[in-house]
């Protein structure tokens, strides 16, 4: 019977470049040999429970029989074909599908390679709607502690202060930032809280293409979750300036706050929505930038005739069958349940972490738990912890958070809270 060779962990230290890490000093990696489920198995056997969902996108689990069996069929008839002048059913599928899921209005779909990609493709449809319609119009109006993605036009419009991004502050177009939201998700709603946005706005507002934000839950930029007044208050402002509102869903879209997407918990349509992470539910690399056909056809109106960008992979079959695939098991409905299941353990296993001297406050929301600590965690040494605990949670700066799959049992659940209350307790 053949063995399989051990990863070389030697090689992947010396030569291999990790998300957010040093050549210097690497941090150490965890050999993984497969997943199922919510579990993760390490190459000596160890299994851990899975709180981060492959940063939001696993969300059905892994190796989910489903989308399995529906890639093995794709990869048998094509696994790409350039999207230039040729369809195919899965593409087809698919946006119909996110035209029938998302907000109303939303109903001309660009597919792109990954989350930051979308955003790049969003900012580009402002612009040259813009452009097309004779005003120059090259600003951005955006929040603080928002994260929007790593390639430079999604950097432009991330915090440059409040980021990991602030290396790049000199090298990225300036763009207009106005205070983040104050009020908590079930906070009462205070009016001031709208008042340098709103400010903001009427004052540029003939420089500014459009809003950018995360609804409801700014991510990255310090997993801060706010007042659905809020992103109701910037729709009526855009609406009032004729403004574009762009809605970065990528993160939160396909149920991960305990809505469809985040805008539906004000109830508000974006004009232009960035999908991604969970649309493969973690399998592959897809998104997608929606829009209304009146923006599209204002787009290709103008000089150029189109809209002017095209990735290489775009509408790859593969991805675009696997993404129905996840899409299929959303419109069972079973998330709505799981979520709410999640959210509610959450309520009830969170708040006695906030009793410990290391955590400053914790929030929930929909499949999201956050624990916000006083200072800075070593990453080393947490992570070592958490793997002794038996389950991967990977926190950055002061923040221990999880976003698990939604297929997690309550058992499952609480060996996360629980793992995290005996590692902050120590």
């Amino acid at each position: 019977m053949h063995k399989e060779l051990a990863i070389d962990i030697e090689f992947d230290q010396r030569h291999i470049w990790h998300p957010y890490t040093s050549t210097i000093n690497p941090l150490p990696c965890y050999p993984v040999t497969s997943a199922n489920g919510v579990y993760i198995t390490l190459e000596d056997g160890t299994q851990l429970i899975d709180g981060m969902a492959s940063w939001w996108s696993a969300i059905h689990g892994y190796s989910h029989p489903h989308l399995t069996a529906v890639a093995k069929n794709q990869l048998d008839k094509m696994s790409h074909v350039m999207f230039g002048g040729i369809t195919h059913q899965p593409a087809v599928d698919l946006c119909k599908k996110l035209v029938s899921m998302t907000p109303q209005g939303l109903d001309t779909v660009f597919l792109a390679d990954s989350g930051s990609v979308a955003v790049e493709v969003a900012l580009k449809m402002a612009l040259q709607y813009w452009h097309a319609k004779g005003q120059s119009r090259a600003k951005f109006l955006t929040l603080r502690h928002g994260y929007h993605g790593d390639t430079f036009a999604a950097m432009s419009v991330t915090d440059p202060d409040n980021s990991m991004h602030s290396l790049y502050k000199d090298f990225v177009p300036e763009h207009i930032f106005a205070d983040s939201p104050q009020c908590g998700f079930r906070d009462e709603w205070n009016e001031d809280d709208i008042n340098d946005f709103s400010e903001k706005l009427a004052q540029h507002h003939q420089q500014i293409a459009a809003v950018i934000l995360e609804p409801i839950v700014q991510g990255a930029g310090g997993m801060r979750l706010y007042h659905p007044t809020y992103l109701c208050r910037v729709r009526e402002l855009c609406d009032n300036y004729g403004v574009l509102l762009i809605a970065d869903e990528i993160a939160v879209g396909f149920g991960r706050t305990g809505k469809l997407f985040a805008c539906d918990h004000a109830n508000i349509s974006p004009d232009i929505m960035c999908v991604g992470k969970a649309l493969t539910g973690g399998y592959m690399t897809l998104s997608a930038t929606i829009t209304h056909k009146k923006i599209a056809d204002t787009i290709c109106s103008g000089d150029a005739g189109c809209f002017m960008h095209g990735p290489t992979f775009m509408g790859n079959p593969l991805a675009c069958a696997v993404a129905n695939a996840s899409l299929e098991i959303l419109e069972q409905n079973q998330w709505q349940q799981q979520v709410a299941s999640i959210e509610e353990q959450l309520a009830a296993e969170l708040p006695p972490i906030a009793a410990l001297d290391k955590v400053k406050q914790v929030r929930w929301l929909g499949a999201i738990g956050v624990i916000e600590l006083h200072q800075p965690v070593n990453m080393v040494e947490i992570q070592q912890a958490f793997v002794n605990a038996g389950v991967w949670i990977r926190p950055f700066g002061k923040l221990v958070y999880i976003m698990p799959p939604y297929i997690i049992t309550s058992t499952q659940l609480s060996c996360l809270t629980q793992a995290i209350y005996k590692v902050l307790n120590t």
